[in-house]
């Protein structure tokens, strides 16, 4: 599912012209704001296994395959864990640098100086994925929801099973009150990943909300 079919069929036109807006007139995030456990979705856990050898793409999708068959959510993690491992593996040791100052401008919350060096990476390497969602995540994180669309339709159109993308995706549509979409782009999160951090109680609170309580 790409974000060109999701934004034609699940945001409203009202909502792309808005994020659309110029950056002015997007309020941006105070630089100490905390932002750890609402973008935990959209980032990758700290720790993560070497990635695979071998073919990429029937590597991931042997552990899609595997995410959603996995019997607990101690083995959903390790297999999440690998797929991230995948989607960050840049295959480019400049690339991986940039990434790696790109985490410790952002753990120093240095976001303007993150953005630098993405914009930086993402032009020497504009097929990896993980700079896309990366930029995306950090624009969510100033309020700067169009830069992050634009981003997230990077990485959805390279990755359409990106489930930190999609769980962006559904943010955003929250932050603009459209629960409904939001709704939507959260299940279609959970059906690629059922063990999600925090999504399932987005998704709990937006069906109460946008399908009523079960009588």
């Amino acid at each position: 599912m790409s974000l060109r079919f999701l934004a034609s069929v699940l945001v409203p036109a009202a909502v792309l012209v808005a994020l659309a807006g110029p950056a002015s007139a997007q309020s941006a995030a105070p630089p100490d704001q905390p932002h750890g456990p609402a973008i935990a979705p959209m980032q990758p856990p700290k720790d993560l296994p070497k990635a695979q050898k071998g073919d990429r793409t029937r590597n991931l999708d042997f552990l899609f395959g595997a995410l959603k068959a996995a019997p607990d959510a101690d083995t959903a993690k390790q297999v999440e864990a690998r797929i991230w491992a995948l989607w960050i593996a840049s295959g480019s040791d400049t690339a991986n640098l940039l990434m790696s100052r790109v985490r410790t401008a952002v753990d120093a919350n240095e976001l303007d100086l993150a953005l630098q060096l993405l914009d930086a990476l993402i032009k020497l390497k504009p097929d990896y994925i993980e700079a896309w969602n990366r930029r995306a995540t950090i624009h969510y994180m100033r309020k700067e929801f169009g830069q992050s669309m634009q981003d997230i339709q990077q990485v959805l159109s390279r990755e359409p099973r990106h489930f930190g993308a999609l769980s962006g995706l559904g943010m955003i549509l929250q932050e603009f009150g459209e629960d409904k979409q939001a709704l939507e782009v959260f299940r279609r999160a959970l059906d690629i990943n059922p063990n999600l951090a925090r999504i399932p109680d987005m998704v709990k609170t937006l069906s109460e909300k946008v399908e009523g309580r079960d009588i």
